[in-house]
């Protein structure tokens, strides 16, 4: 099953109980899905970069809440209940997809991508500078003027 990212943004004044509640509802169907939710992070209250217009009303704040979970694909499709909704303002599912980060990528093809164009030396600084190659750009310079 691939990981999913469940953004959730409620209204400002929406209660900690009534927050936990609806992400509560969001886990348990989850799980009659066979899903697993593995993280939940709250973001408190952020400012946002427009109004977003409900029926109550416009709204600059809101609540954000990301829950991270293993579904089946169809799972975005089963979600439509969160469009009716009160509390929130919006909802996005995101998927993850099969991103690698640091030496799980020079594993992976033996370093000759991308990463593999450079040496070692050259990544960790262990090279000398050849500080020579400055001069004998100022020394060609001095004999031009010189000639003319």
């Amino acid at each position: 099953m691939p990981l999913y990212d469940c953004m959730l943004l409620l209204k400002p004044h929406v209660t900690k109980e009534a927050l936990m509640d609806l992400v509560a509802r969001v886990g348990k169907h989850a799980h009659r899905r066979n899903g697993v939710l593995t993280d939940i992070k709250s973001f408190g209250t952020v400012q946002l970069g427009y109004g977003i217009k409900k029926l109550d009303g416009r709204y600059y704040q809101g609540q954000l809440m990301q829950m991270t979970m293993m579904v089946t694909p169809n799972f975005n499709k089963e979600l439509h209940y969160l469009n009716k909704e009160d509390r929130l303002l919006r909802w996005l599912l995101v998927k993850h997809r099969d991103v690698k980060f640091g030496l799980d990528l020079m594993s992976e093809d033996d370093g000759k991508g991308e990463l593999g164009m450079f040496s070692r030396s050259s990544l960790f600084g262990d090279e000398d500078i050849d500080k020579d190659d400055d001069d004998e750009e100022y020394e060609v310079e001095e004999e031009d003027s010189k000639t003319q």
